[in-house]
């Protein structure tokens, strides 16, 4: 009976959907649009909500509706830098941070041994639950209409005479007929559709994704012919899908989710799994016959031997084994959702012929009776060059023209959600004759994320990272609200007034908690006697606030408000937010000043000599690899390399100033010897002479 009405339910779910889909696909052809976005995926999805909280008529056009809002690849959101932008993203009322409240089924946060500005909020999400979420959102936004179809190419008046040399765009032309809309922004987030191609072993045939077609060659055609941009070619693939019941998990390592998991959204208090009714994980590891069976089918695997850039992050396991060979590599297995047979191998990314792929996987004990469900493959797909684009991702050479997600050269959901809101909001000022809205650097990772693209470009799959951002103690994933829906709401227009008055009421909030914590001054001695248990350190004589004792790695807020009642007990709520910002306030006093010491010391010139390989100071592969391969001449041309980060340069700039000062310690010493040597030789002279 149970299961009787849940089917009915999913039939009235579906029935009311078609219902309103049908509804608004009869309408595009009525009106003009203030916006158009072309594709429906997280770019496309963020683009269009946010086009339309602005307050411009939009139009989504999607290939198929009922993938719009789809997980292709991983069923997970989040992570190292990228959960970052996901709670950025939900600060200016997007939509995946509620979304993966609403379908997360386990919940973790990523490297929790650091700082809370480094911790990675990430989800595994249920596949079905997330894209309805999306749909329903969507479908019951104002101002904004779906339909389905395939844009053919962009309309485009060339030059525009208000701006001399520069395009302009006034709408597309759909695939089916010659049905052609118009609108005075168009945002174009193909993902992997741009002349997409899949790949499986030695065959390929013209896609962006499995069963979908690629975007028309007529959109390829009309940005590299008609409007002059240049492009690239890029790579990436997916694991293939595994039979839940054929993997054996006593043999993999279990991993829990966390027993209280948070929220993406700031506007939920708790997710929608129960804690209890989260999945689980399994780790474990390749083995020695993975990397023998990936060498013998080298021949048979003609995606990997493209010349097309592949992700340096989420490589293949084909990538990984040339790459490291004799190495183990870790495979997460993943559950694809609540009701899903399935399980993702995180890590087993391939497009070797399926029976090999069947192979390989047998040869990872939990894996040794696998049965593939779907067959791993690759896509290589075109981007625009970034740097083509101004900050407001909108096509320099093209008025009305923006560019979000893969096509703009990015890998991952969270990069793509990220630039899809802020080409959405850009795209709607600019047909409502508004000025572009910025976000910079210092205040947001979107702002990381934007910058490097279109000032330093790719030449891999760009992923963010933590230490991409120059303020990332201030940067962090508990302030994001604080930092930007107050601006998204007075200055953007993409916030709604509910949730700017929970970001007011929040900030008001914590800056009273603040102010009764500096409020509470002892001295050290007294600290001690009312928290023995609090390790403060001997040499402490001076008085200290509350808020600087919070700062302490064994003291919480709890504690305090435990012993000072009166004074902070209203302010349990922000507990764990207020210890943060307790924290961190001098590191980001000192970070700001390390920063201001870089932009200083831009003309610093680099030795010629420096071998990279070998400096013994802390950088990543791909940084000595750059720089290697560049060997820039000053700090500055290093600081504005792709994949070098702030504190790349951080460590550079201390080397360079250490080798320095022992070369001038060297030199001062030589002139010592020298001078003494000439004085012992003059009185020996003198001694002779007398």
């Amino acid at each position: 009976m149970c299961a009787f009405h849940m089917l009915t339910k999913k039939l009235r779910r579906l029935q009311s959907f078609l219902s309103v889909v049908s509804r608004r696909a009869s309408h595009h052809a009525k009106k003009q649009y203030d916006v158009i976005v072309v594709g429906g995926g997280h770019a496309g999805t963020e683009a269009a909500a946010a086009a339309a909280r602005v307050g411009a008529e939009t139009l989504l056009v999607t290939q198929k509706i009922h993938t719009v809002g789809a997980l292709s690849c991983n069923p997970s959101i989040g992570g190292v830098g990228k959960g970052h932008l996901v709670k950025e993203v939900d600060a200016l009322d997007g939509l995946c941070g509620r979304a993966a409240d609403r379908a997360g089924i386990y919940f973790s946060i990523l490297n929790r041994r650091k700082g809370p500005a480094v911790w990675g909020p990430r989800a595994q999400l249920d596949r079905q639950r997330y894209r309805d979420f999306i749909q329903s959102e969507l479908l019951s936004t104002p101002g904004l209409t779906v339909v389905e179809g395939s844009v053919e190419e962009l309309l485009v008046v060339e030059p525009n005479p208000e701006i001399p040399g520069q395009h302009r765009v006034t709408g597309i032309r759909l695939a089916n007929g010659d049905h052609q809309i118009s609108a005075s922004s168009v945002v174009l987030t193909t993902g992997t559709f741009l002349s997409g191609s899949l790949f499986v072993g030695e065959t390929s045939s013209p896609g962006g994704r499995i069963g979908d077609a690629p975007s028309s060659a007529g959109l390829s055609h009309t940005l590299r012919e008609r409007l002059g941009l240049r492009t690239g070619r890029l790579r990436t693939g997916t694991p293939p899908r595994i039979v839940k019941d054929s993997v054996d998990l006593s043999l993999a390592t279990l991993h829990p989710a966390d027993s209280h998991p948070m929220p993406f959204s700031f506007l939920n208090t708790h997710t929608h799994c129960k804690p209890e009714e989260q999945l689980s994980c399994y780790l474990t590891l390749t083995t020695p016959g993975v990397e023998r069976v990936v060498r013998e089918s080298l021949h048979l695997n003609c995606h990997i031997q493209q010349d097309s850039k592949g992700p340096r992050y989420c490589p293949s396991i084909e990538s990984r084994v040339l790459r490291f060979p004799g190495r183990q590599h870790q495979v997460w297995l993943e559950p694809e959702g609540v009701t899903s047979d399935l399980l993702y191998p995180q890590g087993l990314s391939m497009t070797m012929p399926p029976d090999v792929q069947l192979r390989l996987i047998r040869e990872i004990p939990p894996l040794h009776r696998a049965e593939i469900h779907t067959p791993g493959y690759g896509v290589q797909y075109d981007f625009v060059c970034p740097t083509q684009l101004s900050p407001a991702l909108q096509v320099k050479n093209t008025q009305g023209l923006f560019l979000a997600g893969q096509i703009n050269g990015t890998t991952g959901y969270e990069e793509a959600a990220a630039q899809g809101l802020w080409a959405g909001v850009n795209a709607a000022r600019s047909a409502l004759s508004m000025p572009a809205a910025a976000l910079s650097r210092t205040e947001s990772y979107i702002g990381v994320l934007i910058d490097d693209l279109v000032s330093r470009g790719v030449t891999e799959p760009y992923r963010m990272f933590t230490s991409r951002a120059e303020f990332r103690t201030s940067l962090r994933p508990d302030n994001a609200d604080l930092r930007l829906t107050l601006k998204g709401f007075e200055e953007v227009g993409c916030v709604s007034s509910m949730r700017y008055k929970e970001a007011i009421r929040v900030r008001d909030t914590i800056q009273e908690a603040i102010a009764a914590l500096q409020s509470v001054s002892l001295s050290t001695s007294k600290w001690r006697k009312k928290f023995p248990a609090c390790s403060i350190s001997e040499s402490k004589s001076s008085s200290l606030t509350a808020l600087d004792f919070l700062q302490y790695s064994d003291m919480s807020f709890d504690l305090l408000a435990l012993e000072f009642p009166a004074c902070f007990s209203s302010y349990k709520e922000f507990s764990q937010r207020l210890k943060i910002e307790a924290v961190y306030r001098p590191h980001c006093e000192k970070q700001k000043k390390e920063v201001e010491r870089i932009q200083r010391e831009e003309s610093m010139a680099l030795p010629d000599d420096i071998d990279y390989w070998s400096l013994p100071v802390s950088l990543s592969q791909e940084a000595r690899e750059t720089l290697d391969r560049v060997r820039p001449s000053t700090l500055g041309a290093a600081t504005r390399l792709e994949g070098i980060t702030p504190a790349a340069i951080v460590a550079l700039l201390n080397y360079v100033r250490f080798k320095e000062k022992n070369e001038t310690k060297t030199r001062r010493h030589q002139s010592n010897q020298k001078r003494e040597q000439e004085e012992d030789l003059f009185a020996t002279n003198a001694s002779l002479q007398h």
